[in-house]
């Protein structure tokens, strides 16, 4: 409400003043107000009171780059090391598990295989070493 009377009020003025002044005084203030309307919506958007597009890009980036670290990229590299020292412990005549859920003891290591003895009739398999899930260290007496 305020606004429409503040509204009314300098267009009748200045309907008044354009009346009462020559064209030329008239043009000349136009022209002013115009430059000083324009400068002040300038400042207003180049006011600096938000960051710069790049600089959210850039936050957003660091978040992401910091979750795939400590979420997915982190925890996977220590699983697989746990894995490797795993199956870098394995000896023979070790309980083993393997990853298609065969269960037996070693009998022989070679390079990157590992033959198994699964059961009573002692039935040999030969797989490969990151094919095992599980060792369970068989207990001597001595120990």
């Amino acid at each position: 409400m305020f606004k429409k009377n503040l509204l009314r009020l300098a267009v009748c003025s200045s309907m008044a003043l354009a009346a009462a002044l020559p064209a030329s005084v008239w043009a000349e203030e136009a022209a002013a107000d115009a430059n000083a309307a324009t400068a002040e919506a300038t400042q207003n958007t180049n006011s600096g009171t938000g960051f710069p597009m790049w600089a959210v890009l850039l936050i957003y980036v660091a978040i992401f780059v910091l979750i795939g670290y400590f979420l997915i990229y982190r925890p996977q590299k220590k699983r697989k090391k746990e894995e490797q020292e795993m199956r870098d412990s394995l000896t023979l005549g070790s309980e083993v598990t393997t990853i298609g859920g065969i269960c037996g003891k070693v009998v022989n290591i070679k390079d990157d295989n590992v033959t198994i003895e699964t059961s009573l009739d002692r039935t040999l398999f030969e797989v490969k070493n990151w094919a095992i899930r599980e060792i369970k260290k068989v207990e001597t007496a001595d120990q």
